[in-house]
């Protein structure tokens, strides 16, 4: 089986699902809080990508494992970072502009970055990048879906809630029958390379929650947006990675997918881990 047929559905309805919970007032908090905003985006969209990176490099990676690393660096959290910030008891309505904003952004900063990485590491290997498919690929399997789920919620919000209630039951069965094709396609490489990825991946994950420590430290944030901003900057759409390392018309490359596939098992593990640890925290305070 192509995984591609199964990825780009998964990443329409995740973005389309996206659209249907978003609301004029998300666009608001960044003229009303933009010091909390400012942190996230910064934290997602330049220190990401820097700390990947710096990852990518200090494992020597070989270039299709570092370009998946750096696809996950470019590619923010979707809707399910909303819901480890409600358990995290962080700041949902923070949460939700982070995620529609980054999600939109990084639509054209990512081929940026992406270009500059695959001319870092691309090259001798023979990997190119063609931006302008990247480009339009991401305006018409994510930006045209999150528009559309919007205006349908603004337009029949009742229909929109009932859909979203659907669509958000089958993100996670859905991710896991990718991984598990995946995994069947590629099941000798993801084996060999567990070990070293498993670290990267968990090196990635730790360090990205730790600049979104030092960022809301240093920008005085309150403890709920803290651990929002955490969350936002911990945990990456693998989806979205899988879908331009495996797509025809950018990479067509499923082991540079490898690595987002191993992200998305310890990006909920680890995330799981500091939502419990958070709740530990609270009744001790309590």
């Amino acid at each position: 089986m192509n995984t591609i047929f199964i990825v780009l559905p998964i990443l329409v309805l995740l973005m389309f699902d996206l659209g249907l919970v978003l609301r004029p007032a998300d666009f608001r908090l960044l003229v009303e809080r933009p010091r909390a905003v400012l942190v996230g985006l910064v934290g997602q969209i330049v220190l990401l990508p820097l700390i990947g990176l710096a990852v990518a490099y200090g494992f020597h990676l070989e270039a299709v494992f570092f370009l998946g690393v750096m696809l996950i660096a470019c590619s923010p959290g979707g809707s399910s970072s909303n819901v480890f910030s409600m358990l995290a008891g962080g700041d949902v309505a923070l949460s939700v502009s982070l995620t529609m904003l980054s999600s939109i952004i990084t639509l054209f900063t990512g081929p940026l970055v992406m270009s500059y990485a695959t001319g870092l590491v691309g090259e001798n290997q023979m990997i190119t990048l063609p931006v302008g498919n990247l480009l339009v690929q991401n305006i018409v399997l994510m930006l045209v879906p999150i528009l559309l789920g919007l205006a349908l919620a603004l337009w029949r919000e009742q229909l929109a809630h009932k859909l979203h209630g659907v669509l958000k039951k089958l993100a996670f069965p859905g991710l896991v029958v990718l991984a598990t094709t995946f995994f069947i396609q590629n099941r000798e490489t993801i084996v060999r390379e567990f070990p070293q990825l498993g670290l990267v991946v968990t090196v990635l994950i730790l360090l990205s929650m730790a600049g979104g420590v030092l960022l809301s430290w240093l920008m005085r944030l309150s403890g709920r947006e803290q651990r929002t901003i955490i969350i936002e900057i911990g945990m990456q759409n693998a989806a979205q990675a899988i879908s331009i390392a495996s797509s025809p018309f950018v990479f067509a490359n499923d082991v540079m997918a490898i690595p987002a596939i191993v992200y998305a098992l310890m990006m909920n593990v680890i995330l799981l881990a500091y939502v419990g640890g958070v709740k530990m925290m609270n009744a001790r305070l309590k």
